[in-house]
């Protein structure tokens, strides 16, 4: 579940920003829902209606955002960390394998300043790209 506005959440948990960077647990969730409430804005923009889905495999393998737009599929993670490795791809990868041509890009926001290939339709992206 995502409470749309997450400086409410953290009122409501009693949490600031320096607690906050003390329980990165969470810390990351707060930052999937921060994100996710970012690409649904971005979302109201789009010609054509886009659907947001969780993904997790049989072997508890996730990857945090699914978009889905017709046929096409899109993932996405989120990693409070300002570097990205291969590992932080795991969930997307499974996704791609499963959804073949269907699958269209994953990316893994993060706490960085550059957009980075990861391989064929895979990115590590800088999470300040979502915010003017």
């Amino acid at each position: 579940m995502h409470l749309a506005d997450t400086g409410l959440a953290c009122s409501l948990l009693g949490v600031n920003s320096q607690s906050l960077w003390q329980d990165k647990a969470l810390l990351g969730q707060l930052l999937e829902t921060f994100i996710y409430q970012e690409l649904r804005k971005h979302a109201d923009w789009h010609g054509e209606e886009l659907k947001f889905y969780h993904f997790r495999n049989k072997d508890k393998v996730e990857v945090d955002i699914i978009i889905e737009q017709g046929r096409q599929i899109a993932g996405i993670e989120i990693k409070a960390s300002a570097t990205v490795t291969q590992s932080d791809f795991k969930g997307l990868n499974k996704l791609k394998t499963a959804c073949g041509e269907k699958f269209s890009a994953g990316v893994v926001f993060y706490d960085g300043e550059n957009i980075l290939p990861f391989g064929e339709k895979l990115f590590a992206m800088p999470i300040s790209i979502l915010t003017p």
